[in-house]
This record gives C-alpha cells, structure tokens and sequence, in this order.
C-alpha cells in the first residue's frame, strides 16, 4: 500500500489534465491507471512470498504483571551476612550525607554562623536522622527508609532567616541562636499536622483513593523532579564530577556483567568503592595546586579543605534537647512551616511506595501508610525539639541506592541508623566523611534520583495504556509537575520572590512552597483527576489497575502485609491496622 500512495498524485494530475488538455490526456491517464493496477497486485505478490511466518502464541503474550519485584537479593525481612550488612549500612550513611551537609552549608553564613555552628548543626541533623530512621524501620512503616534532612523545608527555612525581627541584632552568635529557636517553634508547630493526619487515619482515607495510575505521576516525579540537584550541581566541579559518574555506572552496571559469578562487590559497593577512589583524585588535585588560581567558588566547590567541617567539630559532642536556647514562637511562620511540612508528607509518600517497591515488598496497605506518617511527624516534632533547623522527610537518594545494591533489608538501613548517631556523637571522625565535595554527591544523585522515578514509571504495568483516558491524566499530570513549578522557581529567581507577593511572608510561603515542588504539584493533579474523571463501571477500574490493588486496600487481604509491616514485640494487638 506504501507504494502505491504515490500515484494518487499522478490520478489528481491526469484527471486536471483531461478536463484542460484534451484527447492526449486521456492516453496519459489510461497508461498511470495500468502502471498502477500492475504495482498493486506485484505489492500484493512480494507481500505474500516474502512474509515471516506467524510469531508462536506465547510469544505475543505482554510481560507479566508483578506486585513484588523480582530479582531482588534480600528484601526487608532477609538479612545479608553480618560483615556485608555493616558495609552496607555504611554505604548508606555516606549518602544521606550529601544532603546533611549541603542544607546547613546553605542556612548557616545567612543565619550570622560560623564553621562551628555549622558542624553542630550538621551533628545535630545526623543524630535525629539516626533516631528518625530507628522509629521509623521499627514503629513506622517498617520499610528500609533513611529519614533525614528536606530541601522542601529549606525555602520556608530562608524566609523565617529573612524576618524582619532578626534584621536588627548585630551579635552574628545571637543572631543565629534567635533564628535558630524561631525554626525550633515552627517545626513543633508543624510536627502536629503530620502526627494528627498519620496517627488518626486521615491519610490512610486519602491514600485509598490512589490508584497505580495516579501513583506513576508522584512517584516519578519524586526522583525526576530533582534533576536540579544532580547535573547542575556535578558540572560545578566537572573534573571529580564527570569521574565519579563514570566509575560509578562501570562499577554498578558493566563489572557484574564481565565477572563470573552472580554475586558481584563492585555492584553491592559501588558507592563506596567510587568515592574513595574520586575523593583520592580530588585530594591529589587539591594538594598539587590545580587549584591555587582558580575563582573562589570554584575552590569551594573543588577543593577537599574548604568544607570548615573538621576544623569547627568537637571531638565529641553528644547533641541534646533545646540546646540553643527555649524555642519561640510566631504564627505566621508556624503555619508557612505547616505548609512545608504538608508537601514533605505528599513527597513522602511517593518516596515510601518507591521504597516498598525496591524492598521486593507488596504494595503499602493504607493504614501501614498511615502510621508510617504519623512517626514522620514524630521526626519532625525531634527536630524542632533538639533544634536541627529542618523538618525531616523520607531521603530519596538511599531509596534509589535500594536499587542499586538490590539490597532491601530492614537490618541494614537501622545498621545506617547507628552510624548516624555515632559519628554525630564523634564530632571529628565524623565531620572527615562530611567534607566529601558536593559534586561527588551530586553525581550519586544522578543514579539515585533516576532509578526513583523508574519506580514511579514501573507502575505502568497495572494500566492500560491503550485508554485514552489513562494518556490524558498521565500526560498532563507530569506536564503540569513540571510547567507549574518551573514557573514558580524561574519566577523566584529572577525577581527575588514568589509569584503570589504580599505584606505577609508567611502566606507567600503557604502558596509559592507546595507549588514549586514538581511531585506535589504531579501528585495532587494525577489523584484529583484519575478520582473525578471515572465512570463507575469494571473496565475503568482495569484502566487505572485498581483490580491489582484491591487486595492491598486493607491490612488483613493479603497474607504477605503481616510479613512485611507488623509490628515487633506483638504490639499488633494493641495498635492494630486495618
């Protein structure tokens, strides 16, 4: 048929030409009408002789639907080996770092601190991180979830530096202490959202209605939607950036093909094999002078002993309780707080259900979602206490890090959890891991953040992707996740402040946080129209791959939920989900 399009040109032609030239015409329009008869049927002949036979049945059939992924070396309930789980408990501690240090290196010189106040800040962060994630792996959803520091309370951190009641103390140390006990009130404030949501079941009727469909949008976008963070941050020091990647896609994804065997070190410690080998380089670089002429930022970005950690952390400090003083509190900044901490808990969940995902464990039941918020909240309320100066979230990076090690044990991300309470605790031995350049970081974001959303993607399998239906709320979900708070940030950075500018600050933050953030925006969109646009009938319950789900709506349909989310020590009885 391809070849027989042509000549409707020529039909159009010769019929014009009959109508103006004559009895020549008429000759030239019988010899295209046998030229075409005679290459239709030859078509039709080639076709026929030279078709491949029929493909066997089953191998047209799809790949199969799997609500636990396969191919995983230890899920949560399958411990490695002691030696090899304490490697990789270290493992992920050396990611959660990245963002421990690049969120008080940003907040402290504007809060009038110094390097020293930076390394309590950064060991403060570290030690509730390390109790955050205890709770969580035992109390919570019980998934192999890092908690750590969020860059989604760091926006409406930088508003309460900015207020206009710190402008006029001149002390930087009083400075700092007074803004630090405002962040301190503000979090408490904003921990009782998430703790009131998670604990009485409010978000386990919200989550009800997410459907595999409207999961693909706010998982995706909680790894995709910080591409910001990998790239643009790695090509600040191009030289140790650009390596580390390299090493590191050689080391996890080419080695375990070219080794004999089906258990390959340099896939299960890839990060740790990496770094070292590019923090050796960046070091040799710093110590041979490659950058004694270079521009000032980029010898803070480059160079292994700019960092201030080692020198400004005690030896050993165990964090505690109000250290900086009573918190204080201010309604306005309370309530931008409590915004920030609604978008951390939508992020969240996206970044939980990721997990699950690389656990090779069942989907989350919505009260195992649930209670898993309600000790987020907790988490928060422990940073404002101990004052951190950022709420706490789900660390996306190490879910991705489940991925690359195909390791989802339990045991190894609460290993994680005593190395953070313990070099936060050993301020020194500490701060040395902590002064890892933020290129190297960000080039592990470039696997991590992509291998979330590819959890997000996989999500898709459940759907038909044949409704039209299904194209649309995908489509414009994602689109929409990444136009809107595009918007808000170009906005933002080129005149100083959001979009929606009045006299409060406070409600500018409410307005211009949750929708600056790319997984919120995709999220929220995705639930509202996969929740309004559906007929109640069987068939679009098979589009959105609510049939898969069903039996994961409650504790108790499925036998594996038991296995994979009760609760230790029996406490099942006195707490028990449904």
């Amino acid at each position: 048929m391809r070849r027989v399009a042509p000549f409707a040109f020529f039909n159009f032609l010769t019929l014009f030409l009959c109508v103006v030239g004559g009895s020549w015409a008429k000759k030239f329009f019988s010899i295209c009408c046998i030229a075409l008869v005679t290459d239709s049927s030859f078509c039709q002949r080639s076709r026929m002789a030279g078709a491949a036979p029929p493909p066997k049945p089953e191998e047209l059939q799809p790949h199969p639907v799997k609500d636990q992924l396969p191919n995983v070396s230890y899920c949560i309930t399958s411990p490695p080996p002691w030696p090899e789980a304490i490697l990789l408990g270290f493992q992920h501690y050396l990611v959660m770092l990245g963002t421990t240090v690049i969120i008080p290196t940003t907040l402290v010189p504007q809060m009038g601190g110094g390097n020293e106040e930076k390394a309590k800040m950064i060991q403060t962060l570290l030690f509730v991180a390390g109790i955050n994630t205890f709770f969580q792996t035992s109390f919570g959803t019980r998934l192999p979830a890092v908690i750590g520091g969020s860059y989604t309370f760091v926006p409406t951190t930088i508003s309460i530096v900015l207020a206009d009641r710190y402008a006029d103390i001149v002390n930087p140390q009083e400075k700092f202490e007074r803004i630090m006990r405002g962040m301190q009130g503000a979090l408490i404030v904003a921990s009782t959202l998430q703790i009131v949501v998670g604990f009485s079941g409010l978000w386990r009727n919200v989550v009800r209605f997410l459907s595999p469909l409207s999961a693909v949008p706010l998982v995706a976008l909680s790894g995709f939607g910080l591409y910001e963070l990998g790239f643009p941050v790695l090509a600040k020091c191009v030289e140790i950036g650009l390596p580390e990647v390299v090493i590191l896609l050689v080391f996890s994804q080419y080695m375990p093909h070219l080794m004999k065997g089906e258990k390959s070190i340099f896939a299960r410690f890839a990060v740790i094999l990496s770094v070292i080998i590019v923090w050796i380089y960046a070091l040799l670089l710093t110590v041979g002078g490659a950058y004694k002429n270079a521009a000032q930022t980029t010898q803070n970005t480059c160079r292994t002993d700019r960092a201030g950690i080692i020198s400004g952390a005690p030896w050993i400090r165990m964090p505690y309780p109000f250290q900086w003083g009573a918190p204080t509190f201010d309604a306005g900044e309370a309530f931008a707080m409590m915004a920030a901490s609604l978008v951390a808990l939508v992020e969240s969940t996206g970044a939980f259900i990721a997990v699950s995902r690389y656990a090779s464990a069942t989907p989350l039941p919505p009260s195992v979602l649930s209670r898993g918020v309600g000790w987020q909240g907790v988490g928060i309320l422990l940073s404002g206490i101990f004052g951190t100066g950022n709420g706490s979230s789900v660390s996306v990076e190490n879910a991705g890090l489940l991925a690359l090690t195909r390791v989802g044990s339990r045991r190894v991300v609460q290993i994680s959890a005593g190395f953070m309470i313990f070099f936060s605790i050993l301020g020194k031995f500490g701060a040395v891991f902590a002064s890892i350049p933020a290129p190297i970081v960000a080039a592990l974001y470039c696997l991590f953040f992509a291998y979330v959303g590819s959890a997000g993607l996989s999500f898709l399998q459940f759907c038909n992707l044949n409704s039209f239906r299904t194209k649309f709320i995908l489509g414009f979900s994602i689109f929409m996740g990444f136009s809107i708070p595009q918007y808000f940030n170009e906005y933002t950075a080129f005149k100083n402040y959001g979009p929606v500018h009045t006299h409060a600050r406070w409600f500018n933050d409410m307005i211009n946080v949750p929708f600056s953030s790319k997984a919120f925006v995709a999220g929220s969109l995705a639930l509202f129209l996969d929740a309004t646009l559906h007929k109640k009938d069987n068939q679009t319950r098979k589009d959105r791959g609510m049939h898969w789900w069903d039996r994961f709506r409650s504790f108790k349909t499925d036998t594996r939920s038991e296995e994979f989310y009760s609760l230790p020590f029996n406490l099942n009885k006195f707490f028990p989900s449904v």
